[in-house]
């Protein structure tokens, strides 16, 4: 929860639009300031002060207790003009929350945490148990003093500007290993306990095998991902008690499917009490793995028969690839998502044209493997490779990813062996028609008319079903050097349809500084004035010119009433 405090109008008129916009996510604090704070403090994750930083400074300086528990802050000031993340930057959430306050606001978010700074992620907010001198490996990566991974099992990290060797050390290990000097340890989530039980096991029971399991394998508690069980015994208590404790959930399985799984010990007792030969270590391995703790038993004082059992399997880490759509070109078209997927990114893969439109936005240490055009089946190929890697990848493409750029050769190269995300972004059909005015307003058909991925044969018929269909066209890749005779073929089935004085937007270089259009008619257009770079949006019967913009009406409206 969020509490908000104002002492002012003014702060209590931004304050509103915070509970507008977060109705579920936020809490008023009324009353003289000082209480208002103290109590909020004590009751909320975060707080978004309407005050001077000066004033919450002094209010909140007796109630601090630590990075681990203290709330993130943020103050914005009187006129509204910025957010600042006051305390609790990366464990309270405050700087993240500063970007969301001022974009509601119009406020500039005003962090000074050093690696949000530099663009360095903090060791304390990739999601994963930090342990050791994260001070210290923190302000060598920031001072570009040398900092070596050692990873002793794989997971996708955002990109760090790490060494071969160093004097500091980031260590990922699902070990128990204590960190040395100048080391900083991460402790993946990569195992997974199965877990057996009779009726009515207790917890401790349940507990203290996998706890003696792990410490006995030299496994760390904190890289459990999760429990594993049949689903016959989703609600035994003592199971659901020790996931409980260690703070995962539990995952359940048939029996059928645990019954599928080969394991080194099978027996006669689970498969009569709940149909599969094997629980706890089918349960760990039906995900595949490696089988670190093969199936043990649970040992009782008072020498009666054991009530748990337990398995424990390292899952392979899956790797995470990002096809990131990054607009027609201008940077505030660029969404949020594709921003932060960047951001993510350890290894970026692109058309080096389009890596230089975002090169400063991704991380120090991103590794970046770029190629010309004509090469997007290796691009694809090189992202899934990486990603299989276990690493975590943005693959980017122009427009919408998915609209005649990289996601589909990359989906058709992916298997489910690694993640796969796709963030849209804005298509070029969308951007010229936007500058255009309103000629998507009804059916419409984007077609490239390339045949170098497509028979002109295959093109043709497409661009004739439209015309007979009455749809709006927009052609991509409209004309080149070597292509100069498509376009022309296009238009003429078009026109075969249509009217001479049907409108046709011509848009060159949609949203960039470069950006040309025109609007002009069938009979009129040039094909010889259209480039690659260009896309060409063909109206259909209903379509009109309105002071100076082309728009197509929702329904047939205007057609009706020209007859």
């Amino acid at each position: 929860m969020i509490g908000l405090i104002s002492a002012t109008a003014a702060g209590a008129a931004a304050r509103d639009r915070l509970v507008a916009a977060w109705p579920d996510r936020t809490r008023v604090y009324d009353g003289p300031v000082g209480d208002a704070v103290r109590r909020a403090f004590g009751e909320c994750e975060q707080l978004v002060c309407f005050l001077a930083t000066g004033a919450v400074v002094r209010l909140v300086a007796p109630l601090l207790d630590g990075k681990a528990s203290d709330p993130g802050v943020v103050c914005v000031d009187e006129a509204g003009r910025f957010a600042v993340s006051l305390l609790g930057g990366h464990a309270g959430g405050a700087n993240e929350l500063a970007c969301e306050v001022g974009e509601l606001l119009g406020a500039e978010p005003v962090v000074t945490t050093a690696t949000d700074a530099v663009g360095v992620p903090g060791l304390d907010t990739l999601g994963l148990p930090v342990e050791g001198d994260v001070a210290g490996v923190t302000r060598a990566l920031l001072d570009g003093e040398p900092v070596a991974l050692e990873a002793e099992v794989s997971w996708p990290l955002p990109a760090l500007p790490l060494a071969d060797e160093g004097a500091y050390v980031i260590r990922l290990t699902d070990g128990t290993v204590a960190p040395a000097e100048r080391e900083v340890v991460l402790r993946p989530p990569t195992l997974v306990v199965g877990v057996g039980a009779s009726k009515g096991a207790p917890v401790d029971e349940v507990l203290g095998l996998v706890e003696g399991a792990l410490r006995d394998a030299g496994l760390s508690v904190r890289s459990v991902a999760e429990v594993a069980t049949v689903d016959a015994k989703a609600g035994e208590p003592g199971i659901v008690g020790a996931a409980e404790r260690l703070g995962v959930p539990v995952v359940t399985y048939t029996a059928e499917e645990l019954a599928e799984v080969t394991v080194p010990n099978p027996s006669d007792a689970p498969l009569a009490a709940v149909g599969t030969p094997s629980v706890a270590e089918a349960a760990a391995l039906v995900r595949g793995g490696e089988l670190l703790v093969p199936k043990r038993k649970s040992e009782r004082a008072d020498g009666r028969p054991a009530m748990a059992t337990c398995a424990v399997v390292r899952r392979p880490a899956r790797g995470r690839l990002a096809v990131v759509g990054l607009g027609p070109g201008a940077r505030d078209l660029l969404t949020p998502r594709a921003r932060a997927e960047l951001r993510r990114a350890a290894v970026l893969v692109g058309l080096d044209q389009y890596v230089d439109q975002i090169r400063d936005l991704l991380r120090p240490g991103t590794r970046i493997l770029e190629s010309g055009l004509g090469a997007e089946e290796e691009r694809a190929r090189t992202a899934v490779a990486e990603a299989r890697r276990g690493q975590a990848v943005a693959l980017i493409g122009s427009g919408d990813a998915g609209v005649y750029a990289m996601a589909s050769p990359a989906l058709a190269e992916a298997s489910d062996d690694i993640d796969v995300v796709g963030v849209p972004g804005v298509t070029a059909a969308l951007a010229a028609g936007a500058i255009l005015g309103a000629p998507l307003g009804h059916d419409h058909v984007s077609i490239s008319l390339s045949d170098l991925h497509t028979p002109w044969e295959v093109i043709e018929r497409r661009v004739r079903a439209a015309a007979e269909a009455d749809i709006v066209v927009t052609f991509y890749n409209p004309r080149s050097r070597g292509r100069d005779w498509q376009l022309p073929k296009a238009l003429a089935i078009l026109a075969g349809h249509r009217e001479p004085t049907t409108p046709v937007g011509v848009v060159r270089n949609a949203s960039r500084a470069d950006e040309s259009s025109r609007l002009t008619d069938l009979e009129s257009l040039d094909p010889a004035t259209v480039d690659m770079m260009t896309v060409v949006t063909v109206g259909n019967t209903a379509t009109r010119e309105i002071a100076g913009r082309m728009v197509t009406p929702r329904g047939y409206r205007w057609q009706e009433e020209d007859r």
